[in-house]
């Protein structure tokens, strides 16, 4: 859920909706605060391992309970990118994994009612155990033709897969 600012955070003085920079935005007539909603970044990685298949959770936590993403999470404000993905996946799925290679990068999509944009890496393991954990019911390695298209939570997750079955079935 977010918060809308009725009052400025400077000053205290009650804010108002006006136009500034380009669209209708929250701002203090007193001290000139502008209020910018900030989107939500988050990480999902293509974890391939050395057979070639890849690793997807079934999410346990709303939205999309019960459908198959790969694994990630959202970035903290003080987080690099790289290192939220690497913690994200240690928490869903208990492995270490070196995270390389932006594949993509999308809206976080109707699917989620929180608004933003994912960052997809590419990605192999590289220590720990294969376990779902956190807000992961299940993980699984899957082939590239057994991904379960019709189960997946995220238009970009489907995107992502798209593609990495593509360049799988072209390289044998």
């Amino acid at each position: 859920m977010e918060v809308e600012y009725n009052y400025c955070p400077g000053c205290a003085h009650r804010l108002a909706d006006r136009e500034a920079f380009g669209r209708v935005r929250r701002t203090c007539p007193q001290c000139g605060f502008v209020y910018f909603r900030e989107p939500k970044l988050a990480v999902g990685v293509l974890i391939e391992d050395s057979l070639g298949r890849v690793l997807l959770v079934r999410r346990a936590v709303n939205p999309r309970i019960g459908f198959w993403a790969l694994p990630g999470g959202f970035v903290d404000h003080d987080e690099e990118p790289r290192d939220a993905a690497k913690r994200e996946i240690l928490e869903e799925t208990d492995l270490h994994v070196s995270v390389h290679g932006v594949l993509d990068v999308a809206p976080l999509g109707t699917e989620d009612p929180r608004h933003g944009a994912i960052i997809f890496f590419a990605g192999n393991p590289c220590g720990g155990t294969l376990q779902s954990g956190d807000d992961a019911s299940e993980a699984r390695w899957f082939a590239a033709d057994d991904v379960p298209s019709a189960g997946l939570a995220f238009s970009g997750t489907r995107r992502v897969l798209e593609s990495w079955q593509l360049r799988r079935r072209s390289t044998g």
